[in-house]
């Protein structure tokens, strides 16, 4: 099964790696290995970033986690991470708490801003691989991954318990990855996944269902407009708009050829990029986006705004300037 990441879901292009599942039910968690020191940890793999209050966080491969405080012009290591598998999301409900996940399951939390961090989960049965974490608050969470995998914590993550999804409408396979979740203005929950699935809870996760954008490929990311607007896009440039809460979904032009890995919001305006080197951008009324492509063609794999605006580029060889 392919595997190991190079933008939450972007790993299923770039890396692969076999899984071997064992028997037995229950989640085993053994102490892993802390953070590979780098001598230029600019230039690891990243994949994912987000703010915590002014500061921003990066995390990737071999469980590297960057603290920024000037808005991305100079970075440092975190003090203290006690895992070495890959990072694949991060998200922080404040300036000082945050979680990160990855690779075997794990689950990181901070309560210092990124400095510190202590292990939640792991599951050395299966590598079965979490892609994406968000919070509502300080104390309900939910983390999502391979084969249908969605962990959900009503205690700040301190214990996680599996949450079974309905099985998809049609039948066909039962599995779907799970590749990144992200709520609206209103809570409503949405998973973006494969086959051109959007799962969506309107009761905080307690049930699902699963909302048919047409297309037929991996939707990589998703992100929700100030306004309501609920974005996905994923495999080959395709991009999905929805103006009514995830009823109905409209196709977009994102002007781009290459995979979109990463989608975030500013207000009514939205920021992609992708593989290739594509970086897009538009609002959420637009019919078309617009789209520029590095001269490099990296591969792209995030995208974080500083609170000064500085747009944050990730990418296999880390942190990228801005063309």
């Amino acid at each position: 099964m392919i595997r190991n990441l190079l933008a939450c879901s972007v790993l299923a292009c770039l890396c692969t790696v076999g899984f071997a599942q064992t028997t037995g039910d229950a989640a085993a968690s053994i102490p892993i290995a802390s953070a590979h020191g780098w001598a230029a940890p600019t230039h690891a793999m990243l994949l994912d970033a987000t703010r915590a209050g002014s500061r921003i966080v990066a995390v990737g491969e071999h469980g590297i986690v960057l603290l920024s405080d000037d808005g991305g012009g100079r970075y440092q290591q975190a003090k203290r991470v006690p895992a070495s598998s890959t990072l694949t999301s991060v998200f922080f409900t404040d300036a000082l708490h945050g979680w990160a996940v990855g690779q075997w399951g794990v689950i990181l939390a901070t309560a210092d801003g990124g400095e510190t961090w202590t292990l939640q989960r792991s599951d050395t049965s299966i590598d079965q691989p979490l892609f994406s974490v968000y919070f509502k608050d300080a104390r309900h969470g939910w983390a999502v991954g391979l084969w249908s995998l969605l962990l959900v914590t009503e205690d700040g993550g301190h214990t996680w318990r599996l949450s079974k999804l309905p099985p998809p409408p049609g039948g066909g396979k039962t599995d779907r990855n799970l590749y990144h979740i992200f709520a609206d203005r209103s809570g409503n929950l949405f998973v973006s996944a494969e086959q051109g699935i959007v799962l969506r809870s309107r009761d905080d996760g307690l049930t699902w269902e699963y909302r048919q954008t047409g297309n037929k490929g991996s939707l990589w990311t998703g992100t929700a407009s100030a306004d309501g607007t609920i974005f996905v896009g994923g495999l080959l440039g395709h991009l999905y708009r929805s103006r009514d809460g995830g009823d109905t979904w409209e196709v977009i032009d994102s002007a781009s050829g290459g995979s979109i890995t990463d989608l975030i919001a500013s207000g009514d305006r939205i920021l992609g990029v992708g593989l290739d080197g594509f970086v897009i951008g538009g609002t959420s009324t637009a019919a078309r986006f617009t789209a520029t492509q590095r001269r490099d063609r990296a591969a792209l794999t995030g995208v974080a705004l500083s609170t000064g605006g500085n747009v944050i580029l990730l990418s296999k060889d880390g942190i990228l300037k801005p063309e």
